[in-house]
């Protein structure tokens, strides 16, 4: 996003500065923002509880190196693995479901999209950009892919893609070209990164955090305050950007 839209507008000689120097941004922020909802949490809602870390190192011994492929791959990876086919499998059929069912000719995920965009408008982004969130929270990775699949079928982009339902990637200029098909702005593109960063997290790091917690109600604040984080953020933006 950030070679797309903010390198393309910047002049050809400092288009990859830019490119980079919006990324650092982004993650300079995220590291700013952590800071600031951990000094409001401290001060509200975990005023006086008592925050201690506690690091036990283990015993020093000579490698194993049977023992380290056993941890490495199969209690590690493996289990890893498990856990993100046991979230992605009925994800990726919700995802061919509602691009091939139809109502009307229309299939369930342009329904969606044609309702949620005069929403999603007022945070700088779009119905498409709501959706993939929503069917890729099982892998944030597929966000991309899924925001390209629905971008050509909802905007009946003739030549890419596989089919409905079928996730693809492409290079940055087929991408751009795909986008502003689509309908896609600088603001868009801006706002897409804004919100990349500030939303809810995959569904196996939700999975985690229940596990480590032991609470509905932190998991749901882990999953939901990134969320209107992310709008409120994108709502300015996109209000500032219009005035």
């Amino acid at each position: 996003m950030a070679t797309i839209f903010i390198g393309a507008a910047a002049p050809a000689w400092i288009a990859g500065i830019a490119s980079a120097g919006a990324v650092v941004f982004i993650a300079m922020l995220g590291i700013f923002l952590s800071l600031v909802v951990s000094w409001g949490l401290s001060r509200t809602v975990l005023r006086g509880e008592i925050s201690t870390f506690s690091l036990e190192l283990p015993p020093y011994r000579p490698p194993r190196i049977l023992q380290t492929l056993y941890t490495s791959l199969i209690d590690r990876t493996l289990f890893v693995l498990w856990r993100a086919i046991v979230f992605a499998v009925p994800a990726g059929l919700v995802i061919w479901l509602i691009s091939n069912i139809t109502i009307g000719d229309v299939s369930l995920a342009e329904h969606f999209i044609k309702s949620v965009d005069p929403i999603a408008f007022v945070f700088g982004l779009n119905g498409v950009i709501f959706l993939a969130y929503i069917i890729a929270i099982p892998a944030n990775e597929i966000v991309i892919p899924t925001i390209l699949m629905l971008t050509v079928m909802s905007a009946r982009i003739a030549g890419a893609g596989s089919g409905a339902g079928v996730m693809f990637e492409l290079d940055d200029v087929q991408t751009a070209a795909i986008l502003q098909h689509g309908g896609w702005t600088m603001l868009t593109g801006i706002n897409i990164m804004i919100f990349s960063l500030l939303h809810n997290p995959c569904s196996t790091t939700i999975y985690t955090i229940y596990k480590e917690t032991g609470s509905i109600k932190w998991t749901m604040v882990s999953t939901f305050l990134p969320i209107v984080m992310g709008l409120v953020l994108t709502f300015v933006i996109a209000f500032i950007w219009r005035m």
